[in-house]
């Protein structure tokens, strides 16, 4: 990923497996965030476009280094029409699933850390990426609880190397230099992650911190 800062806005990505509480903790973030007149704009990946789209359907239909190819063209396209135009703009960009997701599934599908790395070598770093974890027994709960899989990651057998590979794409994000929060959501209440989230966030749009990965309490090394 490219480093190179280009914009007045901050760009915040938010990773982690299936049934973590990401979806949650983005509209508790988009909701905190306005109050404080904020100016966020929120978006997922695989985009709501038809690159993102044909991604985000065909998993049982495109696999390996193809999906990793079209997640990618899906991330590019996303990057000109929606992302940079938005930071560019001076807004706060909340990104739900970004390279950090793309190091994990893919990895998880067979591909190699070098591949992903190469094809997604000219996305931009985000300013702050954040990954959640929690214990697998409480993300195969909640999975259960939702009876519902979004696609062919999303199962109970994937969840601790889906976990293994969150913690191996966090270092090695940190190690290029992108500032990375580490949360495990098991340590607090769903409203307090988002509250631990905005303060990040906010304090880090204010001055931002030098790169390093941030491990809060009781969060997986």
């Amino acid at each position: 990923m490219t480093q190179d800062r280009r914009w007045p806005g901050f760009f915040v990505t938010l990773d982690g497996p299936g049934g973590v509480g990401k979806s949650t903790a983005v509209a508790g973030l988009t909701a905190e965030l306005a109050e404080y007149s904020v100016p966020v704009q929120q978006t997922t990946e695989p985009s709501r476009g038809a690159i993102g789209e044909l991604a985000r359907h065909g998993t049982h239909d495109f696999s390996g280094q193809a999906l990793a190819c079209l997640v990618a063209a899906d991330r590019y396209h996303h990057l000109d029409t929606v992302l940079r135009p938005a930071l560019h703009a001076g807004r706060l960009v909340l990104c739900d699933r970004y390279v950090a997701t793309s190091l994990v599934l893919q990895r998880r599908d067979g591909v190699p850390v070098d591949f992903i790395d190469a094809v997604n070598s000219g996305a931009d770093a985000p300013d702050l990426a954040i990954i959640l974890v929690a214990k697998a027994s409480t993300i195969r709960a909640r999975l259960s609880a939702r009876g519902v899989s979004s696609g062919r990651f999303e199962d109970n057998d994937g969840i601790d190397v889906d976990l293994g590979y969150y913690a191996d794409a966090a270092e090695l994000l940190a190690g290029r230099g992108v500032d990375v929060l580490l949360i495990d959501v098991d340590q607090h209440r769903p409203c307090d992650t988002v509250r631990v989230i905005s303060t990040a966030i906010r304090s880090r749009w204010a001055s931002l911190a030098e790169p390093a990965i941030d491990y809060q309490q009781g969060a997986t090394a």
